[in-house]
């Protein structure tokens, strides 16, 4: 989700290669966002190659500033009760 939060539309391609996944451990986890409908799947051929997106949701989007926003507050309490 970090990738989609900065850009429009990434490719699978490009998204393997930026988290350095393996085909079947980033079509999992893209499953799993796509079923939470925090993206959404474009597939197109470009040429005679078919090419697949991902575009974050709104509720995706929504969703990963929550958990940011989650993660924040652990890390503020942690330092505070340092």
């Amino acid at each position: 989700m970090s990738v989609l939060m900065v850009e429009d539309k990434v490719d699978f391609s490009t998204l393997k290669d930026t988290l350095q996944l393996t085909d079947g451990n980033l079509a999992s986890h893209l499953r799993a966002l796509e079923e939470a409908e925090y993206l959404r799947v474009e597939k197109q051929f470009v040429g005679r190659k078919p090419q697949t997106t991902y575009h974050a949701t709104d509720g995706g989007r929504q969703a990963f500033k929550s958990h940011l926003d989650a993660l924040e507050k652990l890390i503020l309490s942690n330092r505070q009760g340092s």
